[in-house]
């Protein structure tokens, strides 16, 4: 038992790009928002940056948003990008640079960085998290209503595209992303996760509502987040994760596979592309050879997450592929 604990707080104390995190058994059917109850204080935070702050289940919380490109034409589509287990808003949104992607006037993107709410438990502690499962499942934080409260809030503000609704993370990010997917699927119309997985609880009570894009980066060598999975820390194998989507968006059994070699960086990428599936979309998945608990980037594993993310952000909405 000693081993095993001291084992545990090694990888929780790891995790400070991201992980996995706990689930409110109360927020598995399809968040019932309340934000019409809801006040925020909104400020400038910096230049294209606003923090938002309000109250949401007793719980002071926030999220920083970049408003459209002025510029911008007709409704906008909205990104979440969710920072991993004990990172934060900022951290995310300067680590991802996904910023630089969408505020453009051809692209009418609102990109949200909400921020996690502490942590403590008999098992672990942390300065932030969200609540999907795994080694946090003492967590009582209802983090789908949050985000549905955030969708709810912005669209009091500004002119939004519903079909058009994202979510991306890193780590514990991309585990919600896929709690997301699972439990607030109505309102996303895709999810991108750069190492995170399904937890044992999100894949085992996910129940979706319709056909949904998904993408998957991660590397062979993430200790963090294995590859293949740590079933004491409640995190499912990739492989696993894929297959389970494969099949309900009724795809192709056997993807379609690619390598991709970058031998002046010494890296290389397995590219698994499950074809076929209902609404044209697709489940994708980047393999990245030598590549632990990160976000990759061109010049390091020769692509760049931020931007294969918003390249499948912008081939898909709730209704699948875009025309």
């Amino acid at each position: 038992m000693y081993r095993l604990y001291i084992f545990f707080i090694f990888v929780i104390v790891s995790c400070s790009g991201g992980n996995s995190s706990s689930i409110n058994t109360s927020s598995i059917n399809e968040s019932n928002n309340s934000s019409n109850n809801l006040l925020e204080d909104c400020k400038q935070q910096q230049v294209n940056l606003i923090r938002c702050d309000f109250i949401h289940q007793g719980l002071d919380r926030y999220y920083l948003i970049q408003p459209p490109h002025p510029e911008a034409e007709g409704d906008s589509s909205v990104i979440f990008n969710l920072h991993g287990y004990g990172s934060n808003a900022m951290e995310q949104m300067s680590y991802t640079e996904l910023n630089s992607l969408t505020f453009t006037k051809e692209n009418n993107f609102i990109l949200i960085h909400p921020q996690g709410a502490p942590l403590k438990t008999a098992l672990t502690s942390s300065s932030s998290h969200w609540n999907s499962g795994g080694w946090t499942i003492g967590s009582t934080v209802d983090d789908v209503d949050f985000i549905d409260s955030i969708i709810e809030l912005v669209s009091k503000k500004y002119t939004l595209n519903i079909n058009r609704i994202y979510s991306t993370g890193m780590s514990n990010g991309g585990f919600m992303s896929y709690h997301l997917a699972c439990n607030l699927n109505s309102k996303i119309a895709a999810i991108a996760s750069v190492t995170g997985s399904m937890s044992k609880q999100t894949y085992e009570l996910c129940n979706p509502t319709k056909p949904t894009p998904i993408l998957q980066i991660h590397g062979d060598l993430d200790g963090t987040v294995p590859f293949d999975g740590n079933s004491a820390l409640g995190m499912e194998p990739i492989e696993k994760v894929m297959i389970f989507w494969q099949e309900f968006n009724a795809c192709d059994v056997e993807p379609i596979i690619s390598i991709i070699d970058y031998f002046d960086l010494g890296s290389s990428i397995e590219y698994r592309e499950y074809a076929n599936c209902l609404n044209n979309l697709q489940v994708e998945l980047y393999k990245i050879d030598s590549m632990s608990h990160r976000w990759p980037k061109k010049d390091r594993f020769g692509i760049s997450a931020s931007e294969v993310i918003f390249n499948f952000f912008n081939t898909y909405d709730a209704n699948g592929i875009i025309n």
